[in-house]
């Protein structure tokens, strides 16, 4: 269900894009309009249908998104991001603290030696 709701999500927004780029602003944009012409639809008709068509979306828009929060806060009502890691603190094998010698790394048999210092 999660998925139809995004999908239509994502579709609703391009929409949205793609309308509000077509409109006729003030400095002219990606308008559609043009000059008068004999077309079978005005100027006007062509912005008012637009500007219908992207209230439409929008609102389709907003309802898709509380859709998705409401499927989103449904799926982890009850839970703790730790719980569903489901991971538990590791245990530790020996309950002694370590020696001096325990924290050194194993002398390298393949190095080179180093000369005596010449103090």
């Amino acid at each position: 269900m999660e998925n139809i709701v995004l999908a239509v999500h994502l579709i609703l927004a391009l929409c949205l894009i793609g309308v509000v780029l077509l409109q006729r602003s003030e400095g002219g944009g990606l308008g559609m309009g043009g000059g008068g012409g004999g077309g079978a639809v005005s100027a006007r008709g062509v912005a008012t249908a637009l500007t219908k068509l992207t209230w439409i979306f929008a609102i389709a828009f907003i309802c898709t998104s509380i859709g998705l929060t409401v499927i989103a806060a449904q799926k982890s009502s009850g839970s703790s991001v730790v719980d569903r890691l489901g991971t538990q603190a590791p245990a530790t094998e020996s309950t002694t603290t370590p020696s001096g010698s325990d924290l050194l790394p194993p002398p390298a048999t393949d190095a080179p030696t180093l000369p005596p210092r010449a103090d």
